[in-house]
């Protein structure tokens, strides 16, 4: 028996992780759970493809925090967007006011699995409901730790 994505055209995921086999690894999982997994380096590319007609938009952006170093207005622009966003975070993150005040569906703290980024994508896209509040992850645990 397939999975529910089997039924809807493939939702697109941009993933925003600055470290190349964390971001190749969660990819590669949501391909194979049906999704167009889509990775970026940094957050200005991303943002300089949302104004590219012909390049697929996400449906879901998932922005690892860590070493990515965003800036309050890279965030804030990335916010207005009408997709939700998972942000990944250690404590470090965490702990910045600005990062608190932006509209996450989920903040998700690390260490985190693959798996549950994943799940959580899959949550947010099969749920017709208002994005969940931020919470840890809780997933199947598939996959190396993020």
């Amino acid at each position: 028996m397939g999975s529910p994505l089997d039924e809807m055209a493939k939702p697109v995921v941009w993933i925003i992780d600055s470290q190349q086999w964390p971001r190749a690894n969660l990819r590669a999982l949501l391909i194979e759970r049906g999704f167009d997994a889509i990775g970026f380096i940094e957050l200005h590319q991303a943002l300089a493809t949302l104004n590219e007609p012909d390049y697929p938009k996400p449906r879901i952006l998932v922005v690892e925090l860590h070493d990515l170093s965003p800036t309050e207005e890279e965030l804030e622009r990335l916010a207005r967007l009408p997709m939700p966003m998972i942000a990944l975070a250690g404590a470090v993150e965490l702990n910045q006011e600005w990062i608190k005040r932006i509209k996450w569906a989920a903040l998700i703290q690390r260490p985190v699995s693959i798996g549950q980024v994943a799940d959580a994508i899959e949550k947010l896209v099969l749920t017709p409901s208002p994005p969940p509040s931020p919470h840890r992850g809780e997933g199947r645990g598939e996959g190396d730790s993020l």
